[in-house]
Parts: structure tokens; C-alpha cells; sequence
């Protein structure tokens, strides 16, 4: 049997979660600034949130991988709510502290049950919607998971079947208190990315393409034409017109190739010197973090520089980006150093005492519990 620990720690899957994390703030500061999504640059940055479609996919290969061998799942629920829970709330409690919020987007954001509340997105942590939906594919795993293997597949692909007939079923829904296409549901292809990737590992591996030194340079080439297609007008609509649920299933479907054509290059080819560098390593481990507070950090940086909103500006474009590219990464490395590792340490110390706690509902060796410790710190 293959380990569990299978994944225990890919640095270049690291280092690619800093990509991903500094991806997304880009389409934030793009829009924010207000650059024209209707010029070649523009619509680019505007379809840099399919890096979402990355973090999501990284989660379902890394968690994919490690348990698809191993269906007992011991305290999986606690480490994830110690891995994401400790950071967030603290986020949570500082923003709601400073820009204010209603009794119910309050329970709703501690709960991250937000996009199911109408009005539930507060500002400076709207973007944790996909949080949300990153905590209901962490709940489902192990429901897929402990199925017969021959059903875990096919009960993916009815789960992308369905999440690609959801936004049908509520077209034109105007009665609907909030945004349906944002569940769940209409995410699950995203995550089969990550799923597919673990599963046909062995088999692209042993593609001759993986071994070219023009497959990564390639890859991104073609992900950024994804991008570029995805952002015109044709495509989809600009800004924040509500999509038809054909235009958001086109969306998704573009989300998943880029999603694809990001990640499986650096699962088959040689180690990249730069994702596998210190600086990436350490942004990495700070990706997180930057995720959680770069919207509310934008919403200080604005009037701080006194930089109006959608000016339109590359000029404002570069100097926000600096600066927020700065601050975040101070502000995670901090919310990595004083909350996020002192919980994984805690985590570590109940798990390898045996007298306690186990993994896997039996006794750990000294090399499985310092796996679990290794495996916790990046998944």
C-alpha cells in the first residue's frame, strides 16, 4: 500500500502557493485601481481570480494523495480547523473591530457560513467567499473517500456534473436573498483538477513531454492566453455583471484548464531552483496569511497613499501593488510567526503523544509522528 504520507512536503508546490496567493492580489489591486479590463493587460489581471482555481486544486491533489490510500481519517477535522481556524479568526476579529458589521454577518463570517447569508459578505473579507467553499470540500472529502474506490470517481464527476447544471437550475432566480452560483457546487470541478492530477500522476510522469525544458515556459504561455481569452467581453462579461450560467460555467471551465496547465508541469518535471528558492519557500509558507489579509489591507492602503479609487492609473496601479505587495507579506510573515505555526505546534505536541491522541485510531513511531508534524505545517 502507498503511503499515506505520500505528501508529506512538495517545495515547489509551495512556492507555487505563492504564486497563486500573489495572483489573486493582483486582480484585486487591478480592479480596485480601475485598469480598463477591456485592454489586453486589463483583461489579464481580471482573470488572475482563476488562481483560486489553483489553491483549490493544490488542496484536493495534496489531500487527494495522501488519503485515497488510507481511509481512516482519525482527527482530520481537527488539524483542519487548527490549520486554517486560528489565522482567520484573528483576521476576522480585527476587521470586524475596525469596519463594523451587523449581528448577522458577525455569526455568519465566525461560522463561514457568509455566502449562505443574505448581505453576509462584509467589507475587507468579501474574498473569503472561497474560503467558504474550501471548508465545504474539506468537510465532503472524507465522505468520498470512505467509499469503495471504484464509486470515489464516479462520485466526482456527478458532483462536477452537477456543479456545472447548478447555475441552470437558478437561471434568471431573481427571488434568490443571495448569490447562488458562489456555493459550492458550482466550484467542484475546480477541486476535480486537484483529483484528476494525483490520480493520473504515474501515467503524465511517464510522458516524454515531461522531461522538456519547454513544457513550464509553454504552460504559462498558454495559461496566460486562458487568462486573456476568458477576460474578453465575448467570453464573459467585464467587471461585476452577473454572469448567465452559461457565461459562469465558460468561467469555470477556463478556470480548470489554467488551473491545470499551472500545476501538473511542476508535478512531472524536474525541481524549479526559483519555486524551490528560500524566498519562495518562505512565501510559501506565508501564502495563507497573504490571502486573508490583503483585502483589508488594501482597504487601509488606499487613503493612507491618497490614492483614489478606480482612477484608471497604471501609475496608482504599480505604486498599490508595491505597497500592498509589501505590507501583506509583513503582516503574514507576522500572522505565520505569532499564530499560525505556535497552533501548529500545539497540534504537534497532542498528536505525537501516543498516551493522548493517535493519527490513525493506533500507535505512531517516532518517523510517522514526525511525518504528521511535517505534513501539517504545509497541507
Amino acid at each position: 500500500m502507498e503511503s499515506s504520507y505520500a505528501t508529506s512536503f512538495l517545495p515547489m508546490l509551495q512556492g507555487l502557493r505563492a504564486i497563486a496567493a500573489w495572483g489573486i492580489l493582483l486582480t484585486h489591486v487591478a480592479f480596485q485601481v480601475g485598469i480598463d479590463p477591456a485592454t489586453t493587460p486589463g483583461a489579464i489581471l481580471a482573470r488572475c481570480d482563476f488562481f483560486v482555481a489553483v489553491f483549490f486544486a493544490l488542496s484536493a491533489y495534496l489531500l487527494w494523495r495522501r488519503h485515497r490510500n488510507d481511509s481512516r481519517f482519525g482527527h482530520y477535522y481537527l488539524k483542519r480547523a487548527v490549520r486554517i481556524l486560528p489565522a482567520y479568526l484573528c483576521l476576522c476579529v480585527v476587521v470586524l473591530l475596525f469596519m463594523g458589521a451587523s449581528v448577522t454577518q458577525i455569526i455568519a463570517t465566525l461560522t463561514l457560513t457568509q455566502i449562505y447569508v443574505p448581505h453576509g459578505l462584509v467589507a475587507g473579507l468579501t474574498h473569503l467567499w472561497s474560503l467558504c467553499v474550501e471548508v465545504a470540500f474539506y468537510l465532503i472529502l472524507p465522505l468520498i473517500l470512505l467509499l469503495p474506490k471504484r464509486w470515489r470517481i464516479l462520485t466526482v464527476l456527478a458532483l462536477v456534473a452537477g456543479g456545472l447544471a447548478w447555475p441552470w437550475l437558478w437561471e434568471g432566480a431573481a427571488w434568490a436573498p443571495v448569490n447562488l452560483q458562489l456555493f459550492p457546487l458550482s466550484w467542484a470541478l475546480w477541486f476535480a483538477v486537484g483529483i484528476v492530477c494525483a490520480e493520473a500522476e504515474p501515467f503524465l510522469q511517464r510522458l516524454p513531454l515531461a522531461r522538456s525544458p519547454l513544457l513550464r515556459p509553454g504552460a504559462w504561455a498558454l495559461a496566460i492566453v486562458v487568462l486573456w481569452a476568458a477576460g474578453q467581453e465575448w467570453f464573459s462579461p467585464l467587471g461585476l455583471e452577473h454572469p448567465s450560467a452559461g457565461e459562469f460555467n465558460r468561467r469555470i471551465l477556463a478556470g480548470a484548464l489554467f488551473a491545470f496547465l499551472i500545476i501538473v508541469p511542476y508535478l512531472i518535471g524536474p525541481p524549479s531552483r526559483l519555486l524551490s528558492s528560500e524566498l519562495f519557500q518562505a512565501c510559501g509558507r506565508w501564502s495563507y496569511g497573504f490571502f486573508l489579509w490583503h483585502v483589508a489591507i488594501l482597504e487601509v492602503i488606499f487613503p493612507v497613499l491618497g490614492i483614489p479609487y478606480f482612477s484608471g492609473s497604471w501609475t496608482d496601479f504599480l505604486i498599490i501593488l508595491v505597497a500592498s505587495t509589501a505590507v501583506s507579506l509583513v503582516v503574514a510573515a507576522a500572522s505565520y510567526i505569532l499564530v499560525e505555526e505556535p497552533a501548529r505546534r500545539v497540534l504537534m505536541e497532542v498528536f505525537s503523544n501516543r498516551s493522548r491522541f493517535t493519527l490513525w485510531g493506533r500507535g505512531q513511531t517516532k518517523s510517522e509522528r514526525n511525518k504528521t508534524a511535517e505534513t501539517l505545517s504545509v497541507l
